[in-house]
């Protein structure tokens, strides 16, 4: 099974696809991870990557490029354009949150201020739209593409993994019959 999962940050992806990952036996490919140890190998901040990706394309092609030859059998794939790189997948996730809730999360997870975190979040998704855009013609934001769409303001983590899980577990048993 190929699973790809999406969402803006914030969202609860990485705490989703690491417990589908645990529970199905899957390879957990993270494109955010594969993002910031580029831009570790370069001296920059996540931020400033993502502007010099906006500049540069071959930085956003070299991380989908690393994630569709690592997305094979048994994998969930976790990143915005996941379902548009990833090479047929079996089902395509994608989990939102209201921006409130959102900032809130990365505000706790990276030890922030409220204020910062906005602001980043915000210049993040903007730069992101843009890079998507421009690169490959697409809207990360249409919704269409996707086989499951998960609000998690309205569930914890456990609750949109088990939303998940369910999914899976079904198609699974419809690809065996």
């Amino acid at each position: 099974m190929k699973v790809t999962i999406g969402g803006p940050p914030g969202s609860g992806t990485t705490t989703v696809a690491r417990l589908v990952a645990s529970c199905f036996g899957y390879e957990h490919i993270y494109a955010g991870k594969i993002f910031r140890e580029m831009a570790a190998e370069k001296g920059l901040t996540l931020s400033e990557f993502g502007v010099l990706a906006e500049k540069d394309e071959q930085f956003d092609r070299e991380v989908d490029n690393r994630i569709r030859s690592l997305a094979v059998d048994n994998t969930i794939t976790e990143g915005r354009m996941s379902a548009f790189i990833v090479n047929n997948p079996d089902i395509k996730i994608w989990v939102d949150a209201p921006l409130d809730m959102r900032v809130a999360r990365i505000t706790q997870r990276e030890a922030l201020f409220t204020q910062q975190t906005y602001e980043m979040t915000v210049e993040r998704q903007k730069s992101e739209i843009q890079r998507y855009r421009k690169i490959y013609g697409v809207d990360i934001y249409d919704l269409s593409n996707y086989d499951l769409v998960i609000n998690s303001g309205k569930w914890d983590s456990n609750g949109v993994f088990a939303i998940v899980k369910s999914a899976i577990t079904s198609l699974e048993r419809v690809t065996r019959e």
